[in-house]
Formats: structure tokens, C-alpha cells, sequence
């Protein structure tokens, strides 16, 4: 069997980025990745400002607390005031532009007005309460760099430094379906035997979750001539083809043939544990091109646990995001594991208010309540055992879903 490890190098050494740019709205650009640099056309403040609500004024002229002086202007945010007076002080509010003159603001709680004079109460150092010009931003330095992927806060950093629009990837387009005679949709009646299509719920919401496009194209009977039919729908127009049960070696599967007779397919044992079979190749469009196929387990954990594992790396690595490996954190086991697998196991817990991780109780790959349970899983290297109090390394579903 293949490590994960080997599975993804593998993976993601095929994988090139989409080649396709667009051009969109810094306002509609929340998930995407960036396919340019952004750098900033100006400083950020763009001028010295205040930070505080208070009184703007020369250090040299408070040489001790309680000292009064003039109060010269006034000088609201979005307004510039003019050169400070010697010997004065200008009110000025929080945001506002800092006059030519001032070295210091003093916060209005240690100020009192006394007619059209101002008492200051305390001695000014030079620079306090100052925010100054490009403290934050230099012009022309690159504040997010191609590769990133865009939160809200790095949508306002990309506004703050006047980026109306921004370059970004093309969004995969991703083809979906499910293989099973078993599977039905939920609202319809459940016969004997069957089984309500839970992963196509899923893997929809995690195709769409990462900024992707997602063709769903339904249930396939369990024919080789549908899979073959379906394969071919799914290539034209789509990067990928995402499926998922009739990976495994039965008579029933017929993902392998139909793939290999569509393009070229690998079946791979990954040591894993939930999940095992990944199924990876390729299906030859019309025009002679290719899409991408990755074939997941039809158990509900596996194929979560596996499209989190290796098929998120590859939709991010179509989009050239630069981070593709989630990040996990180490925190301290609120359980015991003594029979480890001798797979590397995901083990599916949830945080504790003593800091801690709980452990489901049933940790079998068809128990999909264990997902919605917790909020992440233990990636627990083979044959380790976990004795309460160990610290391991803890995989939020924070990092493996977005």
C-alpha cells in the first residue's frame, strides 16, 4: 500500500495549474486565489494620523501637566487642518490627518477644555498616539502575494491599498456523480436494500466549499455502459471528475474499466485509515484532451476523510494556491487508543472545554454522525497507541474543509 504521503506527491506532481485568469471585483473575490501580485500604490496611513479621540500639540509647549493652551482649530476625520500655531493646541478626533507642527496627541481623557483653552494633564512624549504615514504599508511593497487565498481580511487589506479588482484563477469546474443501484435520493421511498445518497450531499458541499464548480450529474446505475456514458458526459467542460463507490475490485464496480476503457486509470491501496481505495487517472475528451479523475470509497467516512485528504491538495493546486497541506496542532488526548491499525488512522474527536480532545465512540467508516460530532480528527501515525494525557496532532475540519 502507498503511503499518503506517496499518494499525494504523486497526486499532486500531475496536477498543473489551471491556465485561465479572470478579472473580478475585489468585492466578489471571497475564497479565489490570487493568479498576480497585489502591491500597494500608496502608503498606508498615507499621512500621519491619530490613533486617538483628543488634543494635537508641540511637545515643547507642555513642559509640565496642567499647562493651558489656546485651542488653535479643529480637525475632524477626512479633514486637513492646517499648521499648528507655537503655542497652541488643535482638537482632533481619531483618523484624522495630524497637522504640520504637532509631534503628539494626548487622549481627551487626560485633557479637560477650559473656555477656548485646553488643560493638559499629563506630559506628551514625541510621537505618542501617532499612527504615521506607510506604519503599516510602504508603496509598491506586495501585501498578498500569487498564491494566496482570499479571506475577508485580505480583501480589506487589498481595499485599504486602493485594489478595486483583482487577478485571479479560474474556478475548477468539477463533474460529480455517484455509482450505486442502491442509492436513492432522500424524499423518495427506501426499498429494501437500499441506502439514501448521502456523499453526494457531502462531496457537493466540499467541491463548493473550496471555491470550485461542481456539475452534478446525479446517480449512475451499476452498468459498465452508464459509467462509460457518464464519464464521457463529465469530461466535456469539467477539470475534474470526482465519483465516488465502484472503486473496489467487485464484480459490481465498474469504474475501473469504464475508466480504463475511457482513458487511463491507477488503483491505489492508500494506508489509511477510514479510507483505503483511491482510484486516479484521466478520461480523454473529444477534442483529444483530458480531464482528471479521482475515484473515492463509497463508505460515507471514507470518502469524506479522502476527498478532505487528497482530493482537496488537488483542487487547490488547480487554482495555484500556494498553501495546499492543512495545518494541524498539537493538543492533549482526553482518551486511550490501545489496539492502533497498523493504517495511519484519522481518529474523529472534538475540543473539551478543559483543552482537551474527546474521542467518538464508534469510529467506523459508515458512521457519519461522527463528521458532524466532532470538529476535527486525530492524525494518528500506524500502529501508535494513545494513552489519555498524550499529546497528538489535531486536524481541524476548519483546515481540512476550506
Amino acid at each position: 500500500m502507498l503511503t499518503l504521503d506517496e499518494a499525494l506527491s504523486r497526486l499532486l506532481s500531475s496536477i498543473r495549474p489551471l491556465a485561465e485568469t479572470q478579472d473580478v471585483s475585489t468585492f466578489d473575490a471571497l475564497g479565489r486565489v490570487l493568479a498576480a501580485d497585489v502591491s500597494s500604490a500608496l502608503d498606508v496611513p498615507p499621512a500621519d494620523n491619530t490613533s486617538m479621540d483628543g488634543y494635537t500639540m508641540r511637545c515643547a509647549d507642555v513642559p509640565a501637566a496642567g499647562t493651558l493652551l489656546r485651542v488653535s482649530q479643529r480637525i475632524p476625520a477626512g479633514v486637513v487642518g492646517g499648521p499648528l500655531e507655537p503655542g497652541t493646541a488643535a482638537r482632533i478626533f481619531t483618523g484624522a490627518q495630524v497637522p504640520p507642527g504637532a509631534d503628539a496627541v494626548v487622549m481627551q481623557e487626560q485633557c479637560e477644555a477650559v473656555g477656548e483653552q485646553v488643560r493638559v494633564d499629563v506630559v506628551p512624549a514625541p510621537g505618542q498616539w501617532i499612527r504615521r504615514r506607510g506604519e503599516d504599508v510602504r508603496q509598491g511593497a506586495v501585501v498578498l502575494p500569487a498564491g494566496a487565498r482570499l479571506t475577508p481580511q485580505a480583501l480589506g487589506l487589498a481595499a485599504s491599498v486602493g485594489a478595486g479588482r483583482l487577478t485571479v484563477s479560474r474556478r475548477p469546474r468539477v463533474a460529480l456523480f455517484s455509482t450505486g443501484d442502491e442509492l436513492v435520493m432522500p424524499g423518495q421511498p427506501l426499498k429494501p436494500g437500499a441506502i439514501y445518497n448521502s456523499n453526494r450531499f457531502t462531496l457537493r458541499g466540499m467541491i463548493q466549499a473550496l471555491g470550485c464548480e461542481c456539475n452534478d450529474l446525479g446517480i449512475v446505475p451499476d452498468r459498465l455502459e452508464a459509467t462509460r456514458a457518464a464519464l464521457r458526459e463529465a469530461a466535456r467542460g469539467n477539470d475534474l471528475i470526482v465519483t465516488s463507490g465502484g472503486v473496489s475490485v467487485g464484480e459490481e464496480d465498474h469504474l475501473r474499466p469504464a475508466v480504463q476503457a475511457e482513458g487511463r486509470i491507477d488503483l491505489w491501496q492508500i494506508a489509511i485509515k477510514p479510507g483505503k481505495p483511491l482510484a486516479f487517472g484521466e478520461v480523454r475528451r473529444t477534442d483529444g484532451s483530458n480531464a482528471w479523475f479521482i475515484g473515492l470509497p463509497g463508505n460515507p467516512v471514507s470518502s469524506f476523510i479522502t476527498f478532505a485528504l487528497a482530493v482537496r491538495p488537488v483542487l487547490l493546486a488547480l487554482q495555484g494556491a500556494t498553501a495546499q497541506s492543512p495545518r494541524g496542532m498539537a493538543m492533549r488526548a482526553d482518551f486511550d487508543w490501545p489496539r492502533p491499525d497498523k493504517r495511519r488512522e484519522f481518529l474523529r474527536v472534538r475540543r473539551n472545554p478543559a483543552g482537551g480532545l474527546d474521542l467518538f465512540e464508534n469510529q467506523s467508516s459508515g458512521v457519519l454522525t461522527s463528521a458532524v460530532w466532532g470538529d476535527g480528527v486525530v492524525d494518528n501515525p500506524s500502529a501508535h497507541a494513545i494513552g489519555r494525557g498524550d499529546m497528538v496532532t489535531f486536524l481541524p475540519f476548519a483546515e481540512l474543509l476550506s
